[in-house]
């Protein structure tokens, strides 16, 4: 039980603090949710896929990741598609719904936690973080597919419930993350060594201020949205997310035979709430905002507890020490 609650204590509560910061200060200050969804979508996002990208070396385990990651991203589509069907969901909703279940917050939750689990208690050997390095290569492996998925498929998916096809195209393609990962790619295989110039301390300010900035925005977007735990459909959206999402995680990871570091970090990665970002792009597509921000609400505040077990689940089955 101890541990439980210092995962709780270390882990879970600082992340919700910072949420609850933008929670308070869009209260009182009415902060503009289109403006800081824009700061989102093109300045910090975009510098956290290449800064992260740029730097990150594929080995074996990063390309076993991505497979991972296709894999659960498709049977996630086919779970929502198959529970739309049964709710008899129209298109827009459908899709909301699918993004909601698909995408979780790898990108702000998942970061910190990973990070905080790996640089404290027993982990810090000797005043140093052994496993920091390895946990964070597979995350970002995670992470930068995450956000290709989201910024290609989740824009689409999003687009298609309020506009049409032609125009859903022409939004994703305006959106400089997909342009981004092209650019980290081209520029890891020619010989020229962008951490020289004098753009790459402004893209590691930017990519340093992700995570907070997420949780702040997605405080403020939830100040903004009235707790409504009667939805049902919200409510079948957060079990999907919190409970089947992981369970679904655990049986791909011993299929690929992920031991210790990636397997927790794998793990934990698929058991966070519903991404931020399906609501900012439900924001920007004018597309069922009330639920997606719902999903991102409910799941969130019950993955304190889920997270919290998950973290537990994958330090028993996965020791790395």
């Amino acid at each position: 039980m101890n541990i439980l609650f210092y995962i709780l204590g270390h882990n879970i509560i600082p992340i919700f603090t910072i949420i609850a910061l933008g929670f308070l200060l869009s209260k009182k200050f009415e902060l503009n949710i289109y403006t800081l969804s824009k700061l989102h979508f093109y300045l910090f996002m975009p510098a956290f896929i290449f800064v992260n990208l740029y730097t990150t070396h594929l080995n074996t385990n990063m390309i076993k990741i991505i497979i991972f990651s296709i894999i659960y991203l498709i049977t996630n589509d086919i779970i929502a598609r198959l529970i739309a069907k049964i709710r008899n969901y129209d298109m827009g909703f459908t899709n909301a719904f699918k993004n909601s279940i698909m995408f979780n917050n790898t990108g702000n939750i998942g970061l910190s936690l990973i990070t905080l689990i790996f640089s404290s208690g027993s982990l810090v050997i000797n005043g140093n973080t052994p496993y920091l390095n390895e946990a964070l290569s597979g995350l970002i492996v995670i992470l930068v597919f995450t956000n290709i998925a989201i910024n290609t498929l989740g824009f689409y998916n999003s687009g298609r419930g309020s506009m049409s096809f032609k125009k859903t195209i022409l939004k994703i393609v305006s959106m400089p993350s997909i342009y981004v990962i092209l650019l980290a790619l081209l520029l890891k295989n020619v010989d020229f060594d962008v951490k020289t110039t004098f753009v790459w301390p402004s893209l590691v300010y930017l990519n340093n201020g992700l995570v907070p900035m997420a949780l702040l925005t997605l405080g403020a977007q939830l100040s903004k949205t009235k707790l409504n735990f009667t939805d049902i459909d919200v409510h079948i959206s957060a079990f999907t997310r919190l409970i089947i999402g992981p369970f679904l995680a655990l049986i791909y990871i011993y299929l690929f035979g992920f031991t210790g570091v990636i397997a927790q970090t794998v793990l934990i990665a698929h058991s966070v709430p519903t991404a931020v970002n399906t609501a900012l792009i439900a924001v920007e597509f004018n597309n069922n905002q009330e639920f997606a921000t719902q999903s991102v609400m409910v799941s969130t505040i019950f993955g304190a507890i889920t997270l919290t077990l998950a973290i537990y689940i994958a330090k028993i089955l996965f020791p790395v020490i």
